[in-house]
């Protein structure tokens, strides 16, 4: 189920970032906020019990990253 929650806003932010670059920021940097604050939560569990847990939500931060810049930089590519 946060898999496809995830794969949704990559492309929610794939096409938006597409279609408006400048907007695409904001909403790249909320996803990113709330991925970190999951990430700094469960990091917090004892020994590699905390990089086990942290992981998905790292991954799915560096997803939504990728995917806005991917999104600006095909915008940057079009002739137009």
């Amino acid at each position: 189920m946060t898999a496809v929650v995830i794969v949704g806003a990559c492309v929610v932010l794939l096409v938006l970032a597409f279609l408006v670059p400048r907007l695409s920021r904001h909403p790249e940097r909320g996803a990113q906020k709330t991925l970190g604050a999951g990430t700094r939560a469960t990091s917090k569990a004892p020994g590699p019990l905390g990089r086990l847990f942290s992981k998905p939500f790292r991954s799915s931060s560096r997803a939504v990253g990728r995917s806005g810049s991917a999104g600006r930089r095909a915008r940057g590519k079009m002739p137009f």
